[in-house]
């Protein structure tokens, strides 16, 4: 049953150090109040969305799809608008974190439906690529040109118009309230928000007035950043952290409210009880949001076709078959058995474009000098992937089995990680764009996170305390990965003690149980790429990070959901360290072909039995070499299996 009310404004940890919602937490948490919906609108980006919809959709709920976008501040309706410090102490939202300069005025918008959607993603996409200053902004034009499917909300104290009244610009106001009426019809909500402050009520009075003279309808937000009320204080340390300023400071850049919390139905309809309509425009708001996004339909874009071929499948199996000639001396019954079903299973899954791509930029590679490895993964259990040159291990000579791979009985997208020096990668990479187009290559973005170590050093800092106390006590966490506070209390004697004896230590411990996980900043992955169809804008969102290195915004698990194709450049130093000894070599008339070496010589396991294997590529740990001289391989097979064994 309905409870009458939806949040529509509402910031994962998606926006980087200012939301302290987990996904899964926000999605949770809106189900168990009760709510049919709920919206994700971080800022400036859709990082979150796929993680976001996923999640709603598991949990029963609508997941309403949406982003606060800023409007650049070159432009305007008259007078400046740009958000000052009426919600905050010292610098706020007015000017950024850093005090470089003010943040522009923010809108809240939410797709209804696919073109809302992708014009969403396109507008994220300008806000990054384009944009100027602090926020990723975007242009009235811009705006204008894909407000299609599209509802918009005014913002919060911190959008155009509210900036506007609150400074008492009202012929300004309204003007801006004009514009978005025009651009966005009768999908244009001002939007009310009531955090207890004075000049809030002040603003929500003037919204009402600007809505009757204009004719614009109200929704009730409440510009949500952390779950529950009693993690304001966490909130407080995140802001902190993002500004690096102690939180003693009394003029850091800081929040002046407890109320920017996932309210319940009631609280919402008690708090704007002289708005009924806001409230129940929330729901009206999400009823018209539908967006449904597609998954593991992967998106290949187009490979060409000879004309003597009627298709790509059979372009692929001729290119098997010349390669198996090449491969084996003799073609027997098992290995026509063994291509024969490969190729059925790749052409029933739609993959041959696939296999032709990845062939073809490894061609490439070798045609220019490039060094690339023989294959890893499960890839290497493709005989179509050993007759293309793909890979450069025989599956059957030690049984390697296809269905790791790929399976028909349990469909995912194939996965072909490929090892090229370091120095080389770039240059292939470079091939690809050429070949596919700029616009429909991309690198894909990572976000790393705040693990239980790294959240007790950020909050001890914050705090003031002194960095060897905070190190110390960083230290009684177990190194384990994705160790947890609460486990590690558990765990550590030496931390549970502390945290029971000192409410200092225990004021830490409970902040950084708040932010452990949080994303903390975007980077790029160090191999994966994506190549689409036709423009990347039409797929996924994009993002400019501070290198200046365009990215998605959807990470690897998001990409591979949505059926993007997705390749991994490893640059493997490894191959450019043989690449330089077989420099060496020829410069002084030696030459050595890497492919006819001896696989069983018995110098080689001497030195791999001593653990003499510094510098050789996944023997060199200290664990590996431990267990090498315990083991003492003497064929190629055993270091297959510890391989396999160690890191499995």
């Amino acid at each position: 049953m309905s409870r009458g009310f939806v949040h529509l404004h509402t910031h994962s940890h998606y926006s980087l150090l200012s939301g302290a919602c987990r996904i899964d937490d926000l999605v949770r948490s809106a189900k168990e109040l009760g709510m049919e919906s709920i919206a994700l609108t971080d800022q400036g980006n859709l990082f979150g969305v796929v993680e976001f919809y996923e999640a709603a959709q598991a949990a029963g709920i609508r997941p309403i799809v949406g982003c606060e976008l800023y409007l650049s501040p070159r432009e305007g309706t008259g007078g400046t608008a740009t958000a000052t410090t009426h919600h905050v102490h010292g610098n706020g939202h007015g000017p950024d974190p850093s005090g470089r300069e003010p943040v522009p005025p923010a809108l809240v918008l939410l797709a209804k439906d696919d073109v809302g959607y992708r014009n969403l993603m396109k507008l994220s996409s300008f806000g990054y690529l384009e944009g100027h200053g602090v926020k990723p902004t975007v242009t009235r034009d811009q705006l204008a040109e894909h407000a299609a499917g599209l509802i918009a909300l005014s913002g919060s104290w911190n959008g155009e118009i509210s900036q506007h009244l609150l400074a008492g610009r009202f012929d300004q106001a309204r003007t801006a309230g004009l514009w978005y009426r025009e651009v966005f019809g009768s999908d244009c909500y001002l939007e009310l928000v009531d955090h207890g402050l004075p000049e809030h009520r002040v603003l929500v009075a003037r919204l009402v007035d600007l809505g009757r003279e204009l004719d614009l309808p109200l929704v009730a937000t409440n510009h949500v950043h952390y779950l529950a009320e009693h993690h304001a204080d966490a909130h407080d340390a995140l802001l902190c952290i993002q500004s690096g300023a102690l939180q003693s400071d009394e003029s850091r850049f800081r929040f002046s409210t407890r109320e920017m919390y996932l309210k319940t139905p009631e609280q919402m309809q008690d708090l704007f009880r002289e708005f009924p309509e806001a409230v129940a425009n929330s729901e009206r708001i999400a009823e018209q949001c539908a967006v449904e996004l597609e998954f593991g339909n992967l998106k290949l874009p187009p490979f060409p076709c000879p004309p003597e071929f009627a298709s790509l499948d059979d372009y692929l199996a001729h290119l098997c078959r010349i390669g198996m000639k090449d491969r084996y001396r003799e073609i027997t019954p098992a290995l026509e058995e063994r291509l024969a079903f490969e190729l059925g299973t790749i052409r029933t899954m739609g993959y041959s474009g696939y296999f032709l791509i990845v062939m073809d930029f490894i061609r490439y590679a070798r045609s220019i000098g490039v060094p690339v490895g023989p294959g890893r993964g499960s890839a290497a259990g493709s005989l179509v992937s050993y007759c293309l040159g793909i890979t450069n291990i025989d599956p059957l000579k030690y049984q390697l089995l296809f269905e790791r791979f790929l399976n028909p009985e349990r469909v995912s997208m194939p996965d072909i990680d490929v090892d090229f020096s370091d120095r080389g990668r770039g240059r292939v990479i470079q091939y690809v764009v050429e070949k596919y187009g700029a616009e429909n290559v991309c690198q894909i973005i990572t976000f790393g996170t705040m693990a239980a170590r790294a959240a007790v050093r950020d909050v001890g800092r914050v705090m003031g305390m002194p960095y060897a106390e905070v190190d110390r006590l960083a230290k009684t966490v177990p190194a384990e990965i994705g160790i947890k506070l609460n486990k590690a209390l558990e765990q550590s004697p030496d931390l549970r003690s502390r945290y029971e004896a000192d409410p200092r230590v225990r004021e830490l411990i409970n902040t950084a149980q708040v932010l452990e996980g949080l994303s903390r900043h975007a980077s790029t992955h160090a191999a994966g790429v994506i190549i689409t169809p036709s423009a990347l804008t039409e797929y996924v969102p994009l993002y400019r990070s501070h290198e200046d290195e365009v990215t998605t915004q959807f990470d690897m698990n998001a990409c591979d959901k949505i059926g993007l194709l997705k390749m991994d450049f490893l640059g493997l130093r490894t191959l450019t360290v043989l690449e330089d000894c077989l420099l060496y070599l020829h410069q002084r008339g030696v030459e050595v072909d890497l492919e006819a070496l001896p696989l069983d010589d018995p110098a080689t396991y001497a030195l791999f039995s001593n653990g003499e294997t510094v510098g050789i590529f996944q023997f060199e740990s200290s664990g590996m070499t431990e267990y090498l001289r315990k083991l003492k391989p003497n064929a190629i097979e055993d270091l297959i299996a510890m391989n396999a064994l160690y890191r499995p």
